[in-house]
């Protein structure tokens, strides 16, 4: 289960720069490399990038150890 997070965090990192540049410069990086948001590929992308969220939800109950 822990691979499984650490692969979903870094697909939410990969999303959340996607975010940025699309604020900072009007950039849609995965629907560039993709061939556009309408792509199906694209499409998965984005929907596996929202499962990923989702997943991630449970470390905000995880305990961090200092």
């Amino acid at each position: 289960m822990e691979i499984l997070k650490k692969i979903a965090l870094v697909l939410i990192i990969i999303g959340a720069l996607n975010w940025a540049l699309v604020g900072l410069f009007n950039l849609d990086l995965v629907a560039t490399i993709f061939g556009g948001v309408d792509n199906i590929i694209a499409k998965i992308v984005y929907v596996l990038i929202g499962i990923c969220g989702l997943i991630s939800i449970t470390l905000l109950f995880h305990h961090f150890e200092d």
